[in-house]
């Protein structure tokens, strides 16, 4: 889980102002887009958004995605309207409204069965916060899904902020079902040498299919060596920065055992930048969403601060069980079945994207 102190944002409020104000960028945006020779999505996201977040492109386009740091010349992408929506589609609330009207409609069974306890917790937004609705779009997701696939269960929702107690006792003690949501190393993968964090994770927790797919991004000054590597190998005795209580699961598959880098571990996504600014990091590794938002904020630019194209990875946010729970196993299946009829539906989608406009229009308040 990353740390809870860290606030996401998919759209930096200038860049979302810009759009506010009808830039010419915008007109792009809302439309389909033909990768050319030597395009990256942080390249598209900047000539149709004015920022270098893409992952609101790589959340409408995941089915022909998939590897954020290599895209085919001649793939289509659908670029998002300013609104979260598709090009030519309903807009999110649209079809948030018909799907919610057509599971009113399923009969419920009139056996009781206790609600399911879900957990999750704040300083999280847009993916989970009090203040968003529904408590933003990993909760809301969650929620949607036992009432989708052939669900219809009742659920209770909790916020503990402590994160680590969710893992340590919340779960194992079973105060809670499911918490909402969590990075899954790859458990099948027995190439590499499991940290204790990594063993934790696969042995002692189940988990369900992805939740959300975050694009982790690598960042240098321009003139790093380490700005055109194109593996993690070549980061061995880099000076890296990730803020401390985020997995490094992604650095343990590419190679990178604990003994081969030096890690600096702030406790802010500003701080990592700054190392990087003043040579005390090589490179930062976090979000792009994240970073997108930081940059904003410390008023950088490409010229401060590059992102390497050939690195990027993604991460897998899942609902998890304790395996001591008897009935872990079966509420997983439940979301399981939820969030795959969502995703068919264009639910998901819609729910993400109508979350991240709330998210984005709070940003551009609270920058006025």
């Amino acid at each position: 889980m990353i740390n809870k102190k860290l606030r996401k944002a998919v759209l930096s409020a200038s860049a979302l102002t810009a759009l506010s104000a009808g830039a010419a960028a915008a007109q792009e945006a809302c439309s389909n887009y033909t990768v050319q020779d030597g395009d990256t999505l942080a390249t598209i996201a900047i000539a149709a958004y004015g920022t270098s977040n893409y992952q609101p492109i790589f959340n409408a386009n995941r089915n022909a995605i998939t590897n954020p740091g290599s895209l085919e010349s001649g793939l289509v992408l659908a670029l998002p309207c300013e609104d979260g929506r598709l090009p030519n589609g309903q807009s999110a609330q649209e079809l948030i409204a018909a799907e919610e009207q057509r599971a009113a409609s399923v009969q419920r069974s009139s056996v009781y069965e206790p609600p399911i306890k879900l957990v999750t917790g704040n300083g999280w937004a847009p993916f989970a916060d009090e203040t968003l609705n529904g408590g933003g779009f990993i909760a809301r997701l969650g929620t949607t899904a036992l009432n989708r696939g052939g669900n219809a269960r009742d659920y209770s929702v909790s916020f503990v902020d402590d994160w680590n107690s969710h893992l340590e006792t919340l779960l194992p003690l079973g105060a809670f079902d499911i918490s909402m949501a969590w990075v899954m190393p790859d458990c099948t993968n027995r190439s590499f040498e499991w940290s204790v964090e990594t063993e934790t994770r696969c042995t002692q927790f189940d988990s369900s299919v992805s939740v959300y797919d975050t694009v982790f991004g690598v960042y240098t000054l321009p003139e790093s060596p380490y700005a055109s590597a194109t593996s993690y190998e070549e980061f061995k005795g880099a000076a890296i920065c990730r803020m401390t209580g985020w997995g490094l699961f992604d650095l343990e598959a590419g190679g990178l055992g604990a003994d081969d880098y030096t890690r600096l571990d702030p406790v802010t996504a500003r701080e990592c930048v700054d190392a990087v600014l003043t040579g005390s990091a090589d490179m930062a590794t976090f979000e792009v969403q994240l970073m997108a938002d930081t940059m904003g904020e410390m008023g950088l630019t490409q010229k401060d601060l590059i992102e390497n194209p050939f690195v990027s990875t993604t991460q897998t946010l899942r609902f998890i069980a304790h395996r001591s729970n008897p009935f872990g196993k079966q509420y997983l299946a439940m979301l399981n079945k939820g969030l795959n009829e969502m995703r068919e539906s264009g639910e998901w989608y819609a729910i993400v994207s109508d979350t991240l406009r709330e998210h984005n229009n709070k940003l551009i308040a609270a920058s006025n």
